[in-house]
This record gives structure tokens, sequence and C-alpha cells, in this order.
């Protein structure tokens, strides 16, 4: 059955309506709280004219007939608020992120066709810039903030705009077609709008699937809701897909705490927010995160009692990092890796814990995930001894928003199926699980041979030498292209290139070595966590 998201809100705050939903400092909203606020904010946007969807029929997979409400914040209870009243004024939440810079904001706001926009006082002063470029941007929503920034000509305060509007029901139909997008990181291009039907997405990462199935029914959501306990926390930034995170939590009835710094990372603040609000489970984006995390809890201890998951996703958690992450944290802590793209939803997942020790690389498969032949023209079946693509079928995307050539690329048909192939390598194992590669786009040619990045940075960080990595390929007129590794050391280390490689040789073939070594004092990732390969080829080449 197909569900739209404003409906599952409204159906669960009516069912559990005083449980916390959302908890952030001294903030406490209750389901109840959510709900009406969330409706307030679709009145706002509905009394401003932001158009209906109008009926889905005959809409071509890269296009929408919905008004989009773009979110210019750093993570607060209005982020999520955003979302579910652009949801129930039946326009579209657009997520922006908060590092671009002017001339970013303008191709992402104009790309995304985005009408209005609620955005914190702190970026007031980069709006004031890039404003007479975008005249389709008429509706200004303003959340006050530490910056205590003046109001924007022409912008209404959200609190404001909230006391403005009703509470009551918004006179609009909701539909499971409904669209809902996500705008993808853009390290290695330019960022897409990928388009999904809610029906689609709450199912394939919002919490619509069970270990037994998909939930097929309205009722079946709820009750699930009433039984809902979890305190979680997603540390990410909620303008990409750690909103899928707090998402999922509230369609189980669970409450969503945010740490009390949300601006940057802050391994203190997460770790003392899960101490003070008993927080069960963490979500954060690979060694970006953890090793910070690690360097905290190596420096003052807290009570981490109730945490019972770290769930990571979007960058490689390295063995060694979940080794160290397995000891600091209590011994009942589970380390779950979970793989998916913007493209997909969560495809896969691999649990390790001081039980079973820490692994990486190596995931079981969600429904509808599977591997494509390298030629696109067959799923590979358990066993195949072949490199291919790592797709998945089923509960899929409709395409990128406005741009039919990749939609049709990445969307493609076989045997009849529709799947999604973001780019992606895998394999598929005797035993059903699934190896992920790493992305194509970022594989190095060298050779004739080819290199997966995040293999040789995942080996790279196996030296207690090495704090972060990332891998990249450059020009070279022997090899075409040859691979450089870009390296932060730990604090106080010292390392020569040969011991690196040494380190490299135990685990790699002779062609997926570093040519060369790069030393730098930071790494420069997405606010994300994930490796910024623009960057690295730039640093690679300079």
């Amino acid at each position: 059955m197909d569900l739209n998201l404003s409906e599952i809100n409204e159906a669960i705050a009516a069912a559990i309506p005083n449980r916390e939903a959302i908890v952030w400092r001294d903030r406490r909203s209750t389901f109840a709280d959510l709900a009406a606020r969330t409706r307030r904010l679709a009145n706002f946007l509905i009394d401003r004219g932001l158009r209906d969807a109008g009926p889905a029929t005959g809409r071509q997979p890269w296009a929408s007939a919905q008004a989009h409400v773009a979110l210019y914040m750093y993570n607060a209870p209005e982020y999520l608020e955003g979302m579910l009243g652009a949801f129930k004024a039946r326009t579209v939440p657009v997520n922006v992120n908060y590092r671009y810079v002017a001339d970013e904001l303008v191709y992402l706001l104009t790309n995304s066709a985005a009408e209005a926009m609620i955005y914190h006082s702190a970026f007031a002063p980069t709006l004031v810039e890039i404003l007479p470029k975008l005249p389709k941007l008429t509706t200004l929503i303003q959340v006050s903030d530490e910056s205590g920034h003046d109001l924007l000509p022409g912008a209404i305060a959200y609190e404001d705009a909230l006391s403005a509007a009703s509470d009551e029901l918004p006179v609009r139909q909701w539909s499971a077609d409904d669209l809902y997008v996500l705008y993808t990181g853009g390290t290695t291009g330019m960022p897409r709008g990928v388009f999904w039907r809610q029906g689609d997405v709450f199912v394939a990462a919002l919490g619509g699937r069970t270990p037994k199935g998909e939930l097929d029914s309205l009722e079946a959501v709820v009750e699930r809701a009433k039984l809902g306990a979890y305190r979680v926390m997603p540390t990410a930034p909620l303008m990409h897909a750690a909103h899928w995170t707090a998402f999922d939590a509230l369609h189980q009835g669970n409450t969503v705490v945010l740490q009390d710094e949300t601006r940057r990372l802050d391994p203190a603040s997460i770790l003392s927010t899960i101490e003070r609000e008993s927080v069960n489970l963490v979500q954060i984006i690979g060694d970006a995160f953890a090793r910070p995390l690690v360097d905290e809890l190596r420096r003052r201890s807290y009570d981490l009692s109730s945490l019972k998951v770290v769930a990571s996703g979007g960058a490689i958690l390295s063995v060694s990092v979940k080794e160290e992450l397995l000891h600091l944290f209590p011994q009942h802590v589970r380390i779950v890796d979970t793989v998916g793209s913007s493209e997909t939803g969560r495809q896969a997942t691999h649990t390790s814990s001081r039980k079973r020790g820490a692994s990486t690389g190596t995931f079981d498969p969600a429904p509808g995930a599977c591997v494509l032949s390298a030629d696109l023209d067959r799923l590979l079946e358990a066993g195949d001894d072949e490199t291919g693509w790592f797709a998945q079928c089923g509960r899929v995307p409709c395409g990128y928003f406005g741009d039919r050539a990749k939609t049709e690329k990445t969307f493609p048909v076989v045997d009849g199926a529709r799947y999604s192939v973001p780019g992606d390598r895998a394999r598929l194992r005797g035993d059903g699980s699934i190896e992920v590669l790493g992305r194509d786009s970022v594989t190095i040619n060298t050779g004739g041979e080819k290199v997966f990045a995040e293999e040789v940075e995942g080996v790279l960080k196996k030296h207690a030498a090495v704090y972060d990595a990332v891998v990249c390929g450059r020009p070279s007129e022997r090899w075409g292209q040859e691979v450089v590794a870009i390296v932060q050391l730990a604090p106080g280390a010292v390392v020569t290139d040969e011991e690196l490689r040494t380190t490299c040789a135990e685990h790699l073939a002779r062609y997926k070595l570093p040519k060369a070594f790069i030393y730098i004092d930071e790494i420069e990732r997405s606010p994300v966590g994930k490796p910024d390969y623009r960057w690295a080829v730039h640093v690679a080449t300079g």
C-alpha cells in the first residue's frame, strides 16, 4: 500500500499526541505540537499562493507540477517542521547545502525552481547578495538564531508566520504520488535533484519497511508507532540523508534528539547529549565523524549506558576505527553500516559488535538490492565471478529534476524491470552478500587496470599513523593515470612514503599502490563527511 508522508504524521500524532517527537537543548515538542505547527506552516505557504500539485497523471519522471520550498538551515526542529509543512501544503521541500558559496547557491536555487525559502538568520548576509539573481524566490521565512541578523526586506519571521496561520488541516488532497526531492552532495559533479514518489521513498528510506516486509496499511504504521520507545540522534546535517534517520524515527513513534551544537561537528556535544538525553541510537557518517568521537572518548569519560546502536552510512567506516569504537563504547553496542544513495534509498547493511568482530565492505542486501552485469543486460547470480553495477529495483525514484538524459541513463529498464544504477561497482558473492567496491566516477584507470579509490583509502587507514586519507587519480604519461594518496597524519605521527606503501602492499595488488603521497594538515570533506574528490584532484594536480 502507498502512503503519503503528511497522512502518516497526522495519524501518528493522533495516536500518541503527548509523546516527545523532537528534543533540542531546552525545547521539547510532542507529536501533537509537531502536527499543529506543521499544519500552520502549510497553511501559511498556501496563503502565500504556492500552487497545488494537481493530478500526477501524465507527468514526466523528471518533471514537477508542485511548488518548491528551499530549506537553508542548520540542524534544528524547524528543519523537520519545514519538510513536513511543505509536504502538507503539497509543495516539495528542497535541501540546501549550508556550506555553499553564493554562486553554488544561485545554481541550486535556480536549478530547483525554488519559490519559497525557510532559512536561518545566519545566512541572511549571503542571501542579500544573491536574491537579485533569483526572481522566482518570492517568499522568505527567516528562523531566528544566535547570529542576531535583522529580517531581510520582505521576509517574515518563522514564528510570526506560524502565528498568523490556522492550525486546521490544510485544504489539499494529499497523495502518495506527491513528490519528495533530495539533491545529491555534488562531490564529483554538480548536484542533481532526485525525485521520488512519497509512497516509494517512505518504504525505501523513511521507515516503511520492517524485517518482515513493507507495512501494508496506515493502521499498521500507527500500531508500530504506539510501541516506539527509542531516542534517536541524527548527528549529521539534516540537509542531506540524515533526515532519513529522523523521519524513520518519527515514523516509528520514536523521539528525535538533536545535539546541542549543530553548526559544526562537536564530539563533546554529541556525547554529552547522548548522556543527558539517554539516547539509544546515534547516526554518524563514517570515519569523518567516528574519529573525532574516538578522540573525545580518550580525553574524558561519558555515561553512554543508554546507547545500543551506532548507525553509519554515506562514507567508509574503516575496520580500525570500528574496533576503537567498539572498545570505547559499552560492550552491548552494535555498529550498523548502511549503504545506499539518494537514488536508491537504503540498500544493504552490515553489523559489527565485540562478539562478531569488525569488518567492512560486504553487506547483506535489503529487498530489491542486486547487482547488474557490467553491460547492464542481465542480473548477476550468486557466485558469478565478475564485477557489475550495484543496483536497486522495485521502490526506486522517478528521475532527476529537469534532466531527461540523466534520468534515462541512471534508471534503465532490464528485462522489463526498471532499475536504479547510480554508479557504484559491486560483486555478488556466493553467499548472497554484496561486496561494494566504490563509485565508478572516482575509479582510477592506471595501466589498463581499474583501481577503486575507496578500497585504497580503507587500506591506508589501517596504518596507525594515518588519521584520514583520500585517494584520486592524476594524469601520467606512462600509466594514463596514476594513483595519488592525500594523507592527514594523526597528531604527532611520523611516517615515510615507503612505510605506507608497504602497508598497502600487504593488502593490495601492485598496480593499486599509490605512486605518490601528499601530506596535508586536514582532509577536506563535505558537511556530511563524504570525500570531496574534486578538491582531491585539485590538490593532486596542483
